[in-house]
């Protein structure tokens, strides 16, 4: 009976095993079809200038020189650090060995640093994947320190040569390859290869939506919708031109300042940022503090702008916005803010005012904006000529500078959180990416035109006019220190887009400004500056004394453990005049054209 019991529970086991299989074999089955949509999506791709893809071999050949000349010179110091890898590595392999022998399958003893991308139990007690991960980091490590040794090289060719070597470092971590990533294997086994197949269908159906390109989807694009669940506080369009739509917020209060604010947000992305959703929108908090409110929303560029350039961008739409808002309310003037690229456009405008005798802002607040480009800091190997070269091939070909590249170039900047995770979340756990309004704006892209990119990083970024010679624009020629009206700068303690220590030189040399106010926020480029004091997140430094160098400014510099924008709020209402009844958005001459955030924001991205 025991002997039939048995065989009855092999045979069950065996039946189990055998629908398993299938399942599998199913799945895997399903690969074929998927492949074929890959072939399709992929055959689409127009590929963009082959400098952008890759750094100008010349900074390898660079390295490898001086690593050679310091070889010659100094062999002492090459064979110490040479030495330090080959045994740490000879020894890493020889306590494995030594562990097989004895039959003991048990990881030695690990003192790597944590990293999250190893928070599996497995990369400390597997044998197997605690020794690729230690030897991982060992090689990292000598990478390294290879490119600390490195002499000869400049400055800008050594930043340039520890980006491309992090970049390398980051690709060829274990987490990104199947073999060697526990929890996606582990996934695979308990899903009987469902996740892989879920994986390959979430990488094709990114590459379709993307025309081809290999772009890693950030956000469940299905579970926002841009005037409904972000982008959704109640305005009007309440005028149109070519570059862009001019948005007017309903009121909150009964009665408002006299003075309108109006904010440029950067064409770079979509204005919502600053209106994801009401427990964060500062569009909101704004119409809260009895302010009549403005806000661009530019158009997202086709072929049919590539001559489109800065002077335009300034002409028909800071210029045009400021006139309108002015003309709807009656006012003389408005306030002004200008965010990242649109904060370094504001400020050039306001050059062009004074040249023009042109009154017409009262204040201007910058968000995170750069005037001073001396530093590139993390930019620094994207604004060297083998790159800006072939952004100028790009665009003389296209007309245009494709959202994707823009994306991409970011995304690098921070590719383990913004490329390799998420791939590996969508890839290769076959997870759906997550409902997350900030990363659904993040991948909301826009082109640039081809002319506007080409000034920007050739006259501002590279040549650093606008603070040095001038910057020839709209006939006069512009500089920093002609900005004249009181200034109120916010940036971001860790933004690496737009670092604070650079903006920070830019306002000092606004000499021409009647008082300008510096402040830090904490945190980065998006989340120091959307900081609902609801939240009570993150706080801020304040220092009067802008005669001081970043860091002593900084280590002088009080803190306050809340949001800045009450702080701010308080400043521009001093700012906005006396108090007059709540307006309704447009007026007779200016009647609404659609409800917010209007159409431009909507329109698909062009091709």
């Amino acid at each position: 009976m025991a002997t039939k019991d048995n065989n009855s529970g092999e045979s069950g086991a065996d039946s189990v095993t055998d629908a398993a299989l299938e399942r599998l074999n199913a799945n895997l089955r399903r690969v074929d079809d998927l492949t074929q949509r890959l072939t399709a999506a992929l055959a689409k791709r127009t590929p963009s200038n082959a400098a952008l893809n890759a750094p100008d071999p010349e900074i390898f050949a660079k390295a490898s020189g001086a690593w050679w000349t310091e070889m010659m010179q100094n062999p002492a110091r090459i064979f110490e650090h040479q030495a330090d890898f080959w045994t740490k590595s000879v020894h890493h392999f020889m306590e494995a060995q030594q562990a097989l022998a004895k039959g003991n399958l048990q990881a030695p003893e690990d003192h790597t640093p944590d990293d999250p991308r190893f928070a599996n139990p497995l990369w400390k007690t597997h044998p197997w994947f605690n020794f690729i991960k230690q030897q991982y980091m060992l090689n990292a490590k000598a990478m390294h320190d290879a490119v600390e040794d490195a002499e000869g090289l400049e400055p800008t060719e050594r930043k340039k040569l520890k980006y491309f070597s992090q970049q390398i470092v980051d690709m060829m971590a274990p987490t990104n390859f199947l073999a060697t990533n526990p929890d996606a294997l582990e996934r695979a086994v308990e899903t009987e290869g469902e996740s892989l197949v879920k994986g390959l269908e979430n990488l094709v159906a990114d590459i379709e939506a993307s025309n081809g390109e290999m772009q890693v989807r950030l956000a469940d694009s299905t579970a926002f919708t841009v005037g409904e669940n972000v982008g959704a506080s109640e305005g009007q369009v309440v005028y149109r031109n070519h570059m862009m739509e001019l948005i007017q917020y309903a009121p909150r209060t009964e009665e408002v300042h006299a003075i309108p604010l109006v904010i440029f947000p950067p064409w770079i992305n979509k204005f919502y940022i600053l209106d994801l959703k009401e427990q964060n929108s500062f569009i909101k908090w704004v119409t809260e503090q009895g302010i009549t409110l403005f806000v661009v929303s530019w158009v997202n560029p086709d072929v049919s702008y590539a001559e489109t350039g800065l002077a335009d961008y300034i002409e028909d739409g800071y210029l045009a916005a400021i006139r309108e808002a002015k003309a709807i309310t009656g006012q003389k003037k408005v306030n002004a803010i200008g965010y990242c690229i649109g904060g370094t456009t504001l400020a050039m405008t306001l050059s062009l005012m004074k040249h023009r005798k042109d009154r017409s802002v009262n204040t201007a607040t910058f968000f995170t904006a750069l005037t001073d480009f001396a530093d590139q800091g993390d930019f620094t190997p994207f604004l060297q000529d083998d790159f800006i070269d072939g952004i100028e091939a790009e665009v003389a070909q296209t007309g245009i500078l494709r959202s994707h590249i823009m994306a991409r170039t970011f995304s690098f900047l921070r590719s383990n959180d913004l490329i390799y995770r998420p791939a590996i979340r969508s890839y290769m756990m076959g997870e759906a990416p997550p409902a997350f309004d900030l990363l659904f704006w993040n991948g909301d892209g826009t082109n640039l035109p081809g002319k506007m990119a080409v000034e920007y990083l050739r006259g501002l970024c590279q040549r650093n006019e606008f603070t040095t010679q001038g910057i020839e624009l709209c006939g006069e020629r512009l500089h920093v220190s002609d900005v004249n009206v009181p200034v109120y700068a916010i940036t971001c303690e860790t933004d690496h887009i737009a670092a604070w220590k650079t903006s920070y030189t830019g306002i000092q040399k606004m000499t021409g400004a009647k008082e300008r106010t510096f402040v830090v926020s904490q945190s980065g480029h998006i989340a120091g500056i959307v900081n609902p004091p609801s939240r009570n997140k993150y706080g801020h430094y304040t220092n009067d004394d802008l005669t001081l160098s970043p860091e002593e400014w900084l280590e002088g510099a009080e803190f306050t453990k809340a949001s800045w924008w009450p702080r701010w709020g308080e400043w521009i209402k001093a700012n906005s005049g006396k108090m007059v009844p709540a307006r309704e958005p447009g007026d007779s001459t200016h009647p609404a054209l659609c409800p917010a955030p209007g159409r431009y924001v909507k329109a698909p991205l062009p091709a």
